[in-house]
């Protein structure tokens, strides 16, 4: 008898500081758009990348990014991402990134 493949879901989060949040979540938007489905206005946007979703919400403080995939052994390269290509348009400041799973 054969065991089902199951994945755990998994999802994390982070609220990073920074003045640029909305620059950002549509500079990051725009750069996804060009391969990936991508929806978003100047406070919010979600992205599908092929290991899962990534939602953004930008207010004048911070920048609130929730990732989340279908198989917990993806997330962390999911999170890598999208915070590897954001750290290149937030090139002039350093974004403090911690993220809390769950």
């Amino acid at each position: 008898m054969d065991k089902e493949n199951t994945t755990t879901p998994a999802r994390a989060t982070t609220d990073i500081g920074t003045e640029h949040a909305s620059r950002y979540l549509q500079q990051l938007c725009k750069h996804f758009a060009h391969k990936r489905p991508v929806s978003f206005d100047e406070t919010s946007g979600q992205i599908t990348l092929m290991s899962g979703e990534c939602r953004l919400q930008a207010d004048d403080t911070k920048l609130a990014i929730t990732v989340e995939t279908p198989d917990a052994s993806q997330l962390e390269q999911l999170q890598d991402v999208v915070i590897r290509h954001l750290e290149r348009f937030a090139f002039r400041e350093e974004l403090k990134v911690e993220w809390r799973q769950g």
